[in-house]
């Protein structure tokens, strides 16, 4: 049985028909596409927690004394991603040993207390780090002249910064020196002694060092 051939206008609509819906699913896989790659979550932080064994010392300008600190623990949490860093430290209280108008023996024993976590970046590439913290520093006893000065449990500074950097051959896995300066604001709260204590201790200038051991990761 002979074909009957289609005739040619209606074989160009069709013919358009065809070129239309393929553009229509061109459009749609790749509106697909994109509507994929949106969608798609991002990628997870990296992050290396490390707790290290920390000892170390503060010098007191304002009365030329050196206070032992330690032994601590410094954890701190590095995102490879960013190099962004957080610290916590925790020392014990220590006590210093100094003399007021150079003849008067006075002995304080203080706590650092750290307000929050310490911020900073650090660096798997250069094995370095600087975090900024803030602190208060809390007098618990003070003897002068070998006789015990009430201060109270409330005796303590404002709130200060201490920003802390590594030192030449820190390494952040095998641990290092960090080392930085900071200022002693005023004390409140020590009773009688709030005005001498303040005539005493404040001021800038003061340093601290810590060593780190080797880290522990988690």
């Amino acid at each position: 049985m002979r074909k009957t051939a289609t005739p040619r206008f209606l074989r160009a609509p069709r013919a358009r028909a065809r070129s239309l819906a393929l553009a229509a699913l061109t459009v749609m896989a790749a509106a697909g596409t994109l509507i994929g790659v949106a969608a798609a979550p991002a990628s997870a932080d990296t992050l290396i927690t490390a707790t290290y064994p920390v000892t170390g010392s503060a010098f007191i300008h304002s009365v030329n004394a050196t206070q032992s600190l330690g032994p601590g623990t410094l954890t701190s949490t590095l995102d490879l991603n960013t190099g962004a860093a957080t610290g916590s430290l925790s020392l014990p209280s220590s006590t210093a040993s100094f003399k007021v108008l150079g003849f008067i023996p006075v002995t304080a024993t203080t706590q650092l207390i750290q307000d929050g976590t310490a911020t900073g970046t650090a660096s798997l590439a250069t094995n370095s780090v600087s975090v900024t913290s803030t602190s208060t520093l809390q007098i618990t006893s003070l003897t002068v002249a070998g006789i015990p000065v009430p201060v109270g449990s409330s005796c303590e500074s404002a709130p200060f910064s201490t920003t802390i950097s590594s030192q030449p051959g820190f390494n952040l896995l095998s641990g290092g020196t960090l080392a930085g300066t900071f200022a002693i604001p005023k004390f409140s709260h020590c009773g009688l002694f709030t005005f001498i204590i303040n005539l005493t201790i404040p001021g800038s200038g003061n340093t601290l060092t810590l060593s780190l051991g080797k880290a522990t990761l988690s």
